[in-house]
């Protein structure tokens, strides 16, 4: 059945030609399709493909096993195609395509898959709850990413994909990530980064800290630009840093790093502060810590904004702001990899040359090799650039 759809709304007609509505949910703030055909068992794949392509949300009513079923075969549908149109892209005899057009190239092909994908759509009871035969109970998770229903609330439509990620995450939060450098596990919250990779972290914990942070003692004072799970910070605390100021501007990455820093007993040393980049007014700082998204482009969903940072936003705001939020001999360190590099994103003359406009020197700089498994892939289009890879953590300082 057709029916149309506003940003909070869906209208369908039921199985019993009776108009229904409901709220719409994304927690990536995408608009809600604006037609909606109603599906279950019954339907084919190749239907539900042609359909999702043309941007028309299905609402599934059936058995929710089934409804997985059908994704994995859009999955593969999808999938298929982007292989095809590669294996045209590439001629005989043609020079193999260069790492910026083979990253240019997975980013579109990932967000035509994303679209298709999160075309499929379920019903959700207030409570989080999926009310469809075979449906697993999915309301903690649903509750840890999109809130406690307080009260009576109504029953809402989102994506199986968006859902696959709330379960995801809620399995992540259960167990946890260990991080060596802190010889503990970080619990990462629904659309905050987890540390996954250690070795910047390793990085962290080995630097040699600002002689004025160490001379300072207990009036020393950090910042942690952009904490996240607060891994950063709490790596600080550990140190011995007394006074951590921790800043992000997402409620959900200071609420989980506040159950974080709780956790490994250094909540007192740390103050979390909501603020974009730097804490409010002329506040400084010993040493200054940020770990910004690594790569110039834009990002898919709110995961992706702490691997994707559209025009280099975050690194060129923590740059230009460093040097007024230093103390005398304070340093300021950056957290970052070189992949840009390799994908023709940013030179590293672009990013010394903003170290020097914003009034900075190095210092020094650290480096370690990746040990994520993407890097070892020989199957991977980017391969080359990620083998090639290097993470750095660059010590700066007011020139």
């Amino acid at each position: 059945m057709n029916t149309q759809a506003d940003a909070s709304q869906i209208r369908w007609i039921d199985n019993q030609d009776q108009p229904a509505h409901a709220r719409w949910r994304s927690m990536s703030d995408q608009p809600a399709p604006k037609r909606v055909y109603v599906v279950d068992d019954t339907v084919n794949a190749d239907s539900a493909y042609k359909w999702a392509c043309e941007g028309i949300g299905l609402l599934w009513c059936g058995d929710f096993q089934n409804a997985k079923l059908l994704m994995q075969a859009m999955e593969r549908r999808v999938d298929s195609k982007a292989e095809r149109a590669a294996a045209k892209a590439a001629k005989p005899g043609q020079a193999p395509a260069s790492a910026h057009a083979s990253f240019v190239a997975q980013r579109k092909a990932q967000a035509q898959r994303s679209r298709v994908l999160n075309m499929l759509l379920l019903p959700f009871d207030a409570d989080h709850g999926v009310p469809l035969r075979r449906a697993p109970d999915v309301r903690e998770a649903g509750a840890q990413a999109r809130g406690a229903v307080d009260g009576p609330g109504e029953h809402y439509v989102a994506s199986l994909r968006e859902l696959q990620g709330l379960i995801g995450a809620h399995e992540w939060r259960k167990k946890g990530v260990h991080v060596g450098a802190l010889k503990a596990d970080i619990i990462p919250h629904y659309g905050v980064f987890s540390p996954l990779r250690g070795e910047y972290l390793d990085l962290v914990a080995h630097a040699p800290l600002p002689s004025s942070l160490k001379s300072s003692g207990k009036a020393g004072i950090a910042f942690d630009i952009g904490t996240g799970t607060g891994v950063l910070a709490a790596l600080l605390a550990k140190r011995g840093v007394n006074h951590v100021v921790a800043t992000d501007q997402d409620p959900r990455a200071l609420a989980c790093a506040r159950e974080n820093l709780a956790a490994l007993g250094v909540a007192g040393r740390v103050e979390l502060l909501e603020a974009n980049l730097y804490p409010p007014g002329s506040s400084q700082a010993h040493l200054i810590v940020c770990n910004p998204p690594w790569l110039p482009w834009r990002p898919n969903s709110p995961l992706e904004h702490a691997v994707y940072d559209p025009d280099s936003r975050m690194l060129l705001g923590f740059l230009n702001q460093l040097a007024a939020h230093l103390l005398p001999g304070g340093e300021g360190w950056l957290i970052m990899s070189d992949l840009a590099e390799h994908l023709g994103l940013r030179s590293r003359d672009e990013l010394l040359g903003w170290i020097a406009a914003a009034g900075l020197r190095v210092v020094d700089r650290s480096d370690v090799k990746p040990q994520h498994s993407r890097a070892k892939d020989k199957l991977d289009p980017l391969f080359k650039a990620r083998s090639a890879e290097l993470t750095s953590l660059w010590r700066l300082a007011a020139a």
